[in-house]
């Protein structure tokens, strides 16, 4: 995280402004994310948290979009580290996310998996801002670094 935005968050927390949010995402496990050993597989996890990760950057931007998909953004790195099985059910699976790192080329988003009260999978996503009609990366907007701030929280779901 730049030294300018670290600063501010921690100045903020020091005056006791609240804490950042968390984000939670009830997402549905389909029949078909299953592999033939009757668990989730590892693809198909990275789409459950592809689908979390939409739901929380898309629909919670000042408007339908903006907080970081209409400047345009890539994937640069996933980690997951699997705790237990997932299989298929009824009811959804809680995607809980935070942001752990922001800097001017990239964020970092945190997620913990949760089928009811078991930890199913710890992860983390590093997304950089791009450009995709000039086909190159640019840096993020204030509007985009201020989005991310509302989610900070250092702590990474990996260590």
């Amino acid at each position: 995280m730049s030294t300018d935005i670290a600063g501010a968050l921690a100045a903020r927390q020091a005056s006791g402004e609240k804490p950042m949010s968390t984000h939670v995402y009830q997402c549905p496990v389909r029949w078909s994310d299953m592999d033939v050993y009757g668990v989730v597989n590892n693809v198909s996890f990275l789409r459950l948290l592809e689908e979390a990760r939409v739901d929380f950057i898309w629909r919670l931007g000042a408007e339908q979009g903006d907080a970081f998909f209409a400047g345009g953004s890539v994937v640069v790195r996933h980690a997951i580290e699997y705790k237990r099985p997932l299989v298929h059910r009824h009811e959804p699976v809680a995607i809980h996310m935070w942001v752990s790192d922001i800097r001017a080329a990239a964020v970092t988003i945190e997620y913990e998996v949760r089928d009811a009260e078991n930890l199913c999978a710890l992860a983390s996503t590093t997304m950089a801002p791009f450009n995709y009609e000039g086909r190159y990366p640019r840096t993020m907007t204030d509007a985009e670094s201020t989005f991310f701030e509302r989610f900070f929280n250092p702590r990474r779901a990996i260590p």
